[in-house]
């Protein structure tokens, strides 16, 4: 359709410009440069002619850039609805699984118990479990409606003095429970009495999504360190893994909306690109700003920086 266009744009450059000569050929045939009334009126005809042909060149060339920039626009357009129908396509296929394996593990669960009588200890173990897949679809769920309720133009923050320290330590122990092959360490910078102004389930949403990330990327028997502190007057909040890390170009990518490197049959870490996207906006809702740094030797650290309470 585009070079349609151009070549019609160039087709009617074309016919305007032997149809200018040709006016010109009508004006001057037959006329004698030597004489001074014929002189001028082929000077009149060529300074005709010259400013026909700048005319048509300035609006071909206007013309051309518009239908250039205007491709461009709807190239990006289009591209830009096909990243997001890609994206939400692995969206839907991510969320079946998660939905799907912790409620496949709380039924298994249960059946064990109801089929067979079990002694005290692995009841009370399999009914553990059977919680811990429970409260890994409240969050899943809880990641879904906060994500919506984000984008409802209705949304507003209802902050309260919030102690981050209480809510870390309910999350750092959770994560020893569901994730017990990795080495998990709270360096806690004095920072008890710390209080930040949020929403507390938006708060516990953007701990946990953090450290849940941490531990889908963190190698077995690796470690991943969460630091509270205070740092020029805010409170600092650091999830370091030692990973395989995230490349330069990739480090503002994995806050975009259902973005996850790699695709979907590839990778190998779980998740429905919901996550980090939470972090970031609930950061930002708050007043606080989020980066990547590359952690030593290998891995990446995310910094939050968050308005301490007045």
């Amino acid at each position: 359709m585009l070079l349609y266009v151009i070549a019609a744009l160039i087709w009617w450059f074309i016919s305007l410009e032997q149809q200018n000569h040709a006016m010109y050929d009508m004006r001057t045939t037959g006329l004698d440069a030597a004489k001074p009334s014929d002189a001028a009126v082929i000077t009149q005809a060529n300074d005709f002619l010259k400013r026909k042909h700048a005319q048509y060149i300035g609006e071909g060339v206007i013309f051309l850039a518009l239908i250039l920039a205007g491709a461009v626009l709807v190239f990006r357009a289009i591209r830009k609805e096909l990243m997001l129908s890609r994206q939400q396509q692995n969206f839907m296929m991510a969320i079946t699984h998660e939905l799907k394996t912790p409620i496949a593990a709380a039924k298994l669960n249960i059946e064990t118990l109801t089929r067979h009588k079990l002694d005290e200890e692995k009841t009370s173990r399999l009914l553990s479990n059977t919680l811990a897949e429970t409260e890994r679809l409240n969050e899943l769920a809880d990641n879904i409606l906060v994500a919506t309720r984000l984008d409802s133009l209705h949304y507003s923050l209802q902050p309260e003095p919030t102690a981050m320290a209480t809510i870390v330590a309910g999350l750092i122990e959770l994560m020893r429970q569901r994730y017990p092959q990795i080495n998990w360490h709270w360096q806690n910078d004095g920072s008890d009495q710390f209080q930040v102004d949020g929403e507390p389930l938006l708060l516990k949403l953007m701990v946990a999504n953090l450290l849940e990330n941490a531990a889908k990327y963190a190698a077995k028997g690796k470690e991943v360190t969460l630091t509270l502190g205070r740092q020029e007057g805010k409170l600092t909040l650091i999830v370091a893994d030692k990973g395989a890390g995230i490349p330069e170009e990739e480090k503002r990518r994995v806050f975009q909306k259902f973005y996850r490197m790699g695709s979907e049959i590839t990778r190998g870490a779980k998740g429905t690109g919901l996550g980090l996207f939470l972090v970031d906006r609930i950061v930002r809702d708050h007043g606080g700003t989020i980066h990547i740094e590359d952690n030593t030797p290998s891995g990446c650290r995310f910094v939050v920086r968050l308005p301490l309470t007045a």
